[in-house]
C-alpha cells in the first residue's frame, strides 16, 4: 500500500518548527470541568490487586521535574475509580497510567453521551484540552481504555472517570488500535485461575523532535505494560510499544502504519525514564535482555505473535 494511503485527515499538520515560530495555540473551548470535591473517596490504582504478586505504581524518580504538582499529594497521584495517573509538567499529557481490570467483576456500561471533561484538581492550563481536538480529526484517545476500570459496584463513576483530559492522548487516524486494544483480552485470557485480573500501565513516549501541533508536541509512540498472574501461577509481566514512521522532509507530515512490538519491561523503562522496580524481573523479555546484552522485540501482527 503506498504511504500517501496513510496520510492523515488533518491537513494543517506540519512538520516540526522550533517553539519560538510555532503556530499560534487556538483559544480553549468552553469544556465541563469536574470539581475536585467529585473526586472525593476515589481509591485509585491498588497496588495489591493481583493475589500474591504486589505491583506498586512506577516510580518517576527520573524524572521528577516533569511531575506536576497535586495539592495534597507529594506524588503528583491523581486517584479516579480504579486507576490512577501522574502528569507530566512540561507535556501536560500522563507521563503514565495505572489501571486495575477485573474480568470476572466486569459490568458492560453503554458508551454514549459522556462529555470529556477537564479534571478541577489541576488549573485548566496543566492539561491539554479541547483546543487541540476541537475543528479536526484527531481522536480524543483513551489511555485507561474505557472498558477496563468498569467493574464492581462502582463501574458508571470508573467509565464517567475514564472522559477526563488528563486520561486523553491525541491518536491519528492509522493508529493500529485493534491489535493494539486486544492486547490486554489477550493477558487475560491466560488469568483465568486467578479470576481474570491484571493490572496496566500506559502511556506515551516523549521525545524532543515530537511533531508539533497548535502548540502541543504530538507523542508518535506509545506504550503498555501488563503485569498479571499467569494461568499457571506464576506472577507475570509483559510490555509493549506501537510506533510508526514519520516523514518530516515532505511538505506535510506523512505517517507510516503504527507498527506494534513486544518488548521488555526495561525498554519501556529506557523510553520513558520511569522504574518498575522488581516487575522486569517478572518478564522473561527484560531477563533475556540481561543475560545476553542483546535488546529483544518482536512484531505482533496478530494474537498469536504474543508471547505471555
Amino acid at each position: 500500500m503506498p504511504i500517501s494511503s496513510y496520510r492523515p485527515r488533518l491537513r494543517d499538520l506540519r512538520p516540526l518548527v522550533p517553539a519560538a515560530v510555532a503556530a499560534p495555540t487556538l483559544a480553549p473551548a468552553l469544556v465541563r470541568t469536574t470539581p475536585a470535591s467529585d473526586f472525593a473517596g476515589r481509591a485509585g490504582y491498588d497496588p495489591a490487586h493481583l493475589p500474591d504478586f504486589a505491583v506498586a505504581l512506577p516510580s518517576t524518580a527520573g524524572v521528577r521535574s516533569d511531575v506536576r504538582a497535586v495539592p495534597g499529594r507529594d506524588d503528583g497521584r491523581l486517584d479516579y475509580a480504579h486507576f490512577s495517573l501522574v502528569l507530566s509538567a512540561s507535556r501536560r499529557l500522563a507521563l503514565f497510567t495505572a489501571a486495575n481490570l477485573d474480568g470476572a467483576q466486569s459490568v458492560s456500561v453503554p458508551r454514549g453521551g459522556d462529555p470529556w471533561a477537564l479534571d478541577g484538581r489541576l488549573p485548566a492550563d496543566a492539561q491539554v484540552g479541547e483546543e487541540l481536538y476541537a475543528g479536526n480529526d484527531f481522536d480524543r484517545g483513551h489511555l485507561v481504555r474505557r472498558e477496563d476500570p468498569n467493574w464492581g459496584a462502582d463501574a458508571a463513576t470508573a467509565n464517567r472517570d475514564t472522559f477526563h483530559f488528563t486520561n486523553c492522548a491525541p491518536q491519528l487516524s492509522a493508529y493500529n488500535q485493534q491489535t493494539w486494544l486486544g492486547l490486554e483480552d489477550l493477558v487475560l485470557g491466560n488469568t483465568r485461575r486467578q479470576r481474570e485480573r491484571a493490572s496496566v500501565f500506559t502511556g506515551p513516549v516523549f521525545r524532543a523532535d515530537d511533531p508539533v501541533y497548535r502548540g502541543i508536541a504530538i507523542p508518535l509512540a506509545y506504550w503498555k505494560v501488563i503485569a498479571f498472574v499467569h494461568d499457571d501461577g506464576t506472577p507475570s509481566a509483559t510490555a509493549y510499544m506501537i510506533d510508526h514512521d514519520v516523514d518530516l522532509g515532505r511538505v506535510e507530515l506523512i505517517f507510516g502504519p503504527y507498527k506494534t512490538y513486544q518488548r521488555s519491561v526495561a525498554a519501556v523503562e529506557r523510553a520513558t525514564g520511569l522504574d518498575f522496580g522488581a516487575l522486569a524481573l517478572r518478564d522473561g523479555f527484560s531477563n533475556e535482555e540481561a543475560a545476553t546484552g542483546a535488546r529483544i522485540e518482536r512484531v505482533i501482527r496478530v494474537a498469536a505473535d504474543v508471547l505471555v
